[in-house]
């Protein structure tokens, strides 16, 4: 630790200035910047400088080094990308960044001094048209992404009806099910249900046979993560209501466009992620999870988040907006007594997903699904017409993503996308790891960003790596 004496003011550190930090440390009894950390055990102090490079002595280098760092980046403006698997790379409206980048909301999209520049009547807007896809009533302001949110539904569950067994698909992202397991721990404890090999769809049967007086609630995608559609969506809630329990569906909302929501089949609780919905995937950080329920009390008093109603005001002919239930937040005055403790979390993305769902409106949404439809399906078409490739290992209609077996191929994924990349193409994501039961396989998406040249020049090019590499 340096004294104040050593120590240079720095225009970017607050009080750096000698003169002033004296006089902060006189008010308060001390004689230097050392005493305030007397707490702090010797041998765990640092006695000497970092080993840092020089520092940069303009804006100019800095930027110039950042831009560097930057350009060792090869983003999916440069190649041309297949991957998906729970980041979707789908076209974003100019009027999506122009409105999430206006000051009031890129600074100011939580905390009570911007509400009058129309944060909640904003949120209230994204909220409302949501729910409107979703088909239900209430939807709050996002969770971090698509795990937490599924989480929370499940944490909300179990505070409905007092149980701790949650029911889960074995097959299913195991990265998400590590956040949910990891988020509930230790009150519900996480039991797969079988599949269907053929389908990848749920196995009715092992869904019944874990059915107990202890489940809490079932969960399921659809689309799964692995694309293909959960076609039995209504007799898995109805098995699930019987027992009492909570259904709860995670949804991708760029399908609901031409597939019916999961209120339609039965959902008490409707999560999933709004990165589609006109969120750049910026590295992994664009995502933003969603939940839906009924307007029922029993549901919204179990939401940890914050829900921003509709009201009159005084005026005749005048409305407001405001908090609901403000008090079951950990921003209320429960605190550490609340349902879960949210911050922040991601409201600026749920702005940005109701600017999206205004300028797409029902119309835009169902031909953006379509769209998707028509090139996963030739996509996967031109790849089955490729030796030793199936194009759809699960056979089962899907959405937007379908796993590529490359197994008769004799060559592992990892070696067609080292291949792939070499050739400016993103393949899928590998899923031979995480699931070795598959084989080697591969999670491809398409959606609206893709043509038919793209397509065509990925069937072409894992063609001529499937016929071209030694020994086959």
């Amino acid at each position: 630790m340096m004294s104040i004496k050593g120590f240079k003011h720095h225009p970017y550190i607050p009080n750096s200035v000698p003169e002033v930090q004296e006089a902060m440390l006189k008010e308060i009894g001390l004689n230097s910047l050392e005493e305030l950390h007397a707490e702090v055990p010797e041998a765990i102090k640092l006695k000497e400088n970092m080993n840092l490079p020089p520092a940069l002595s303009s804006e100019w280098e800095l930027r110039r080094h950042v831009e560097g760092l930057l350009r060792k980046n090869r983003s999916c403006r440069d190649m041309l990308n297949f991957l998906g698997a729970g980041c979707w790379q789908h076209y974003v409206p100019a009027v999506c960044d122009e409105i999430n980048s206006r000051g009031e909301f890129l600074t100011g999209y939580a905390g009570e001094p911007y509400n009058d520049h129309g944060r909640f009547q904003t949120l209230f807007e994204y909220q409302s048209m949501v729910a409107e896809l979703v088909d239900m009533d209430v939807v709050n302001v996002p969770t971090m992404d698509w795990a937490q949110a599924a989480a929370t539904a499940m944490r909300m569950a179990g505070r409905m009806n007092g149980k701790r067994q949650v029911l889960v698909p074995a097959l299913m992202d195991c990265n998400k099910l590590k956040v949910m397991k990891n988020y509930c721990d230790p009150d519900l404890d996480f039991v797969e249900v079988a599949y269907h090999p053929n389908t990848g769809q749920l196995d009715l049967d092992d869904l019944k046979q874990k059915m107990n007086g202890e489940t809490a609630a079932v969960y399921f995608e659809n689309p799964s993560f692995f694309g293909f559609l959960e076609t039995q969506g209504e007799e898995i809630s109805r098995i699930t209501h019987e027992q009492g329990a909570v259904s709860v569906v995670g949804v991708d909302p760029s399908s609901l466009g031409v597939l019916a929501p999961p209120s339609h089949y039965g959902a008490d609780i409707i999560c999933g992620d709004l990165q589609p919905l006109g969120i750049h995937m910026n590295y992994g950080g664009g995502l933003s999870g969603f939940i839906a329920t009924r307007d029922e009390e029993e549901y919204v008093m179990q939401y940890p988040s914050r829900l921003f109603g509709i009201a009159p005001t005084t005026v005749e002919g005048e409305y407001g907006f405001g908090d609901v239930a403000y008090d079951r937040t950990s921003f209320g005055d429960l605190r550490e007594n609340a349902n879960e403790f949210v911050g922040t979390q991601s409201a600026l993305w749920g702005i940005t997903a109701g600017v999206y769902l205004a300028l797409m409106g029902p119309e835009g949404m169902r031909e953006l699904g379509e769209t998707i439809l028509q090139r996963s399906r030739y996509a996967i078409h031109q790849l089955n017409q490729i030796p030793g490739v199936k194009g759809s290992y699960f056979d089962a209609a899907g959405f937007k993503e379908f796993v590529v077996d490359f197994s008769a191929t004799g060559i592992t994924v990892a070696s067609i996308n080292q291949q792939l990349m070499a050739q400016g193409i993103y393949g899928g994501k590998d899923l031979s790891v995480d699931y070795p039961d598959l084989g080697q396989c591969a999670l491809y998406c398409i959606t609206e960003i893709h043509n038919r040249q793209d397509i065509d020049r990925l069937a072409a090019s894992i063609k001529a790596i499937v016929t071209e590499t030694p020994g086959q």
